[in-house]
C-alpha cells in the first residue's frame, strides 16, 4: 500500500532498470505479473519515506531485515516491465560506501559500528548464496551524474510542471500531488548502443579518466540485464529542490550529446562549451545543499 504522507523527501536522481517480465523466472514472475495490476502502486518518495523511517528507531536499522517485495512498473512496446526496488540488497552497497564519505566519529554517530558490523555480516553470508545479484537502481544526492546523460537523447525527456502534473502518465506515476516530474526514457538497445559510442569518442580524443571509468561502469551494469529492457533517468526529489524556470530550461542530455558530437568533429572549443554550460548548471544545484 502507498504510503501517505504530505511530506515531500528530497533530494536523490535515480538510474533505473526496468526489464519485462520474460526476464524472471517462476515463482518471481508471477509475483511481478500480479504486482503490476495493483491500483496503488508505489511511488519514489514512498520507497525513500519507507527507507529513512528504519533510520529513526534506536539503534537505527541501517539495512532491512527483509527484503522489499515492491518495484516500479512501466511499459515499453505494449509489454509490462518491472523495476524491483532491492531495497535491502542497495542498502548494504550503500553501507560499503558510507566509509569513505564520513569520518569515524560522524559515522558512529549515524550507524553504530554494531550496527554496520551486523549488516556486513549479513551481507556476506547473504552474498554468498546470491553471487550474480545486482540492483535495478542506482541512485545519487544533489546531482545527476554526466555519464547517466550519455545514455539518452532530448527528444526523450518528458517534463511536466507543478501546475501540470496532476495530468497524464508521469503525473500519475509521480503520485505526489501534482508536484513536478523530469525523466527520461529509452530502450536498451539504444542506451548501449549510445554508450558504446560515448565511450570510442572520448578514448579517441581524450585521455583514460573518471568520466570513461565511469561510463565503463555503468557499461558493465547494463549489460546484466534483459536486452528488451526500459533505462530510465528520473529526476526524483531535486524537481522540489530546483526552481520552475530551471526545469525547463535543463537540457543536459543535449549539452552532453553536442559536447560528444564537437569531439567526434575535432571541435574542441564547441565541446568546451557544451561542457561549460553543463558545469555550470549541475554546480548551481550541488550549491543548493549547503544554503537554507
Amino acid at each position: 500500500m502507498s504510503v501517505v504522507s504530505s511530506v515531500l523527501v528530497p533530494y536523490a536522481s535515480y538510474l533505473r532498470v526496468y526489464e519485462p517480465l520474460a526476464a524472471f523466472a517462476e515463482p518471481e514472475r508471477g509475483h511481478w505479473a500480479r504486482y503490476a495490476q495493483r491500483a496503488d502502486l508505489p511511488t519514489a518518495q514512498d520507497e525513500l519515506r519507507r527507507s529513512l523511517a528504519d533510520l529513526v528507531p534506536t539503534p537505527p536499522v541501517g539495512v532491512p531485515v527483509h527484503e522489499s517485495g515492491d518495484a516500479f512498473v512501466a511499459e515499453l512496446y505494449g509489454a509490462v516491465c518491472v523495476c524491483p526496488w532491492r531495497t535491502r540488497l542497495r542498502g548494504w552497497l550503500a553501507l560499503e560506501e558510507l566509509g569513505g564519505m564520513f569520518p569515524a566519529n560522524v559515522l558512529d554517530a549515524l550507524l553504530p559500528s554494531v550496527v554496520r558490523g551486523q549488516a556486513r555480516a549479513d551481507h556476506e553470508r547473504w552474498q554468498a548464496r546470491h553471487p550474480d545479484a545486482r540492483p535495478w537502481i542506482r541512485s545519487t544526492v544533489w546531482q545527476v551524474p554526466v555519464r547517466w546523460f550519455v545514455l539518452f537523447q532530448d527528444d526523450e525527456r518528458e517534463y511536466t510542471a507543478a501546475n501540470e502534473a496532476g495530468a497524464g502518465e508521469a503525473g500519475a506515476e509521480a503520485g505526489e500531488g501534482g508536484g513536478p516530474v523530469l525523466r527520461y526514457r529509452t530502450p536498451m538497445v539504444e542506451a548501449r548502443r549510445r554508450l558504446a559510442r560515448a565511450l570510442r569518442t572520448l578514448r579517441a580524443n581524450m585521455a583514460e579518466g573518471p568520466l570513461t571509468d565511469g561510463l565503463v561502469d555503468v557499461g558493465r551494469w547494463l549489460e546484466d540485464f534483459h536486452p528488451h529492457s526500459l533505462v530510465e533517468l528520473d529526476y526524483g526529489g531535486l524537481v522540489h529542490a530546483l526552481p520552475a524556470e530551471l526545469l525547463d530550461a535543463d537540457r543536459s542530455a543535449a549539452d552532453v550529446a553536442e559536447g560528444l558530437a564537437a569531439l567526434r568533429d575535432g571541435d574542441s572549443e564547441g565541446a568546451g562549451a557544451a561542457y561549460a554550460r553543463l558545469a555550470e548548471r549541475w554546480r548551481a544545484v550541488r550549491d543548493r545543499q549547503f544554503t537554507n
